[in-house]
């Protein structure tokens, strides 16, 4: 564990922005972390520093991203198909199979050194999941967790019609996470229909604005979200 802890993070939005960018400013700030908890190890502890954290929001224009573990097969998209679509592809170092982002879905980039918070990934995503658990309680709907799947997850009990609202998908090293959760706001469901979400061929998706019959105030879902995420991992958003 780290001799000096950080619970301070810093919230950063960054708006609209091609997924190869914002993975690109990912990848900075991860290796910078990683960087500091190298040196951090080879100097004594009055030497060492609090790593850094960050909580990043942004709205990807139209693309499909495959995991370390997904199969190329569950894109149904050729490459006319994906100008057609104007959506981009991108295999990418994360876990999970493929999914989808776009336009009306909030996607958020926790990178944390874990060390400053809890040493548990299955914790990390479960926390995840229940702040937009917690988010959806606010607008009147149930959601939770399928045994075996992760995400979050609409008929979750009874499961006559279960829907996924929420995807995750993490990369951690030397404790510290990248990449994170998509969550459907006002999100264009039929680009999922170009795709076998996250390998699932058996279950459906869904957005908030399709369960509610109305559009959904973005900015307000976001607040709500950071609220919940810094409330269960008890950090100090800056």
């Amino acid at each position: 564990m780290n001799q000096i802890t950080n619970k301070k993070v810093k919230f950063i939005d960054l708006g609209v922005k091609d997924y190869k960018e914002a993975w690109d400013y990912q990848e900075d700030l991860f290796a910078q972390s990683v960087a500091m908890k190298i040196a951090n190890r080879n100097s004594p502890p009055e030497k060492q520093t609090a790593t850094n954290n960050y909580l990043l929001f942004v709205e990807h224009p139209h693309v499909y991203t495959l995991g370390k573990s997904g199969q190329a097969s569950h894109l149904l998209l050729n490459e006319e198909g994906l100008k057609t679509k104007n959506a981009n592809f991108y295999r990418i170092n994360r876990g999970g199979d493929i999914t989808y982002h776009g336009p009306g879905q909030l996607v958020g980039y926790p990178i944390l050194d874990l060390e400053n918070f809890f040493t548990d990934i299955h914790k990390y995503l479960r926390l995840l999941e229940e702040a937009v658990i917690l988010t959806l309680a606010e607008y009147g709907i149930e959601a939770g967790r399928i045994e075996g799947l992760t995400g979050v997850w609409l008929d979750h009990i009874g499961q006559n019609r279960p829907r996924k609202i929420c995807a995750l998908g993490v990369k951690t090293s030397r404790w510290i996470t990248m990449h994170g959760f998509a969550f459907n706001v006002n999100s264009d469901i039929d680009y999922f229909g170009n795709i076998v979400p996250c390998g699932i061929t058996d279950k459906a998706v869904t957005s908030l604005h399709l369960e509610l019959g109305r559009p959904v105030d973005e900015e307000e879902v976001k607040e709500k979200v950071k609220r919940h995420i810094a409330e269960l991992f008890e950090m100090e958003l800056e």
